[in-house]
């Protein structure tokens, strides 16, 4: 884990960097940071074998390793939909959030507050 946590914190680092200096501007920089979402990106063979050694590989679903996804995030959901995701990315882009700039927005179902 210590690779992705890095990445994580060198890119909100990053935003912050690039909203200070493009702030002047008017450029707004911001960053959705999400828990797993419902795409091939957690749904693939190598990730259920992480997640369900246990399971044979045959049987391995969605539906079979939904529960242990759902240990990660405060809320009872296993992931969150790439919709959820938009949302949080098309309100940062709308005029509503005009002047939010330098937040990494969490849409994580509560996972980070741990």
């Amino acid at each position: 884990m210590s690779p992705y946590v890095a990445a994580k914190h060198g890119v909100v680092g990053l935003l912050k960097s690039q909203a200070l200096e493009s702030a002047p501007f008017g450029i707004r920089v911001n960053c959705v940071a999400p828990t797993s979402v419902n795409t091939k990106l957690i749904h693939n063979a190598p990730t259920y074998a992480l997640f369900a050694p246990d399971i044979p590989e045959a049987e391995r679903t969605p539906d079979s390793v939904a529960d242990r996804f759902a240990t990660i995030p405060l809320m009872d959901v296993p992931w969150v939909e790439p919709e959820d995701i938009a949302n949080a990315v098309a309100d940062l882009a709308s005029d509503e959030a005009r002047y939010v700039i330098g937040l990494a927005l969490e849409v994580d179902a509560g996972q980070t507050l741990e």
